[in-house]
């Protein structure tokens, strides 16, 4: 007997706090565990989406959209946090907000090898060059968790990401 599966709702929720929380701009590298937020922020005619070919790229884009008066959020999936270290160091001298959402791969239910190195030195880089890390481990806590960066990275002026668990977005799996 097959079971409907609904989609999740976290992603909805964290849309809704983009708009709550006045951002326009959304920066992202094409990621599943995103697809539903990447979706409803194209849909959004107030909202600028851009697909990046490398994270590094989202984080110059935001610090140029604070400059220009507007807020912004980066997703990513946790093997591109490395991509951003050198240019999170800008963001940490200039004190420019920054939001970053991240989808973590290579833990609870990983079947990719190659996600694992990255997965496990996410929150040791990010934290060493100045990023607060919060995470969020229960589909329900996603839109307060987010609302709760975005009040810190927007108030301080400091880097905050956001790290969904694998147990939220899913485990993927090859074969069958």
């Amino acid at each position: 007997m097959e079971t409907a599966t609904r989609p999740p709702t976290w992603p909805l929720d964290i849309y809704e706090v983009f708009k709550k929380a006045g951002i326009r701009q959304v920066a992202y590298v094409p990621d599943a565990g995103h697809s539903l937020l990447i979706k409803a922020c194209h849909a959004d005619k107030a909202m600028r989406a851009v697909c990046l070919t490398t994270e590094e790229e989202g984080v110059a884009m935001l610090a140029g959209a604070w400059l220009g008066g507007e807020r912004g959020a980066l997703l990513m999936q946790s093997s591109g946090a490395g991509n951003c270290i050198n240019m999170l160091g800008m963001i940490n001298e200039c004190r420019f907000p920054l939001l970053m959402i991240l989808t973590m791969r290579g833990h609870w239910g990983e079947f990719n090898p190659w996600q694992v190195p990255m997965s496990q030195a996410t929150v040791p880089a990010l934290s060493a060059i100045g990023v607060t890390v919060q995470t969020v481990d229960q589909p329900d806590e996603a839109g307060e968790t987010v609302a709760a960066a975005a009040r810190l990275a927007f108030s301080t002026g400091r880097a905050v990401a956001v790290l969904i668990s694998q147990r939220v977005i899913g485990s993927k799996a090859f074969g069958k």
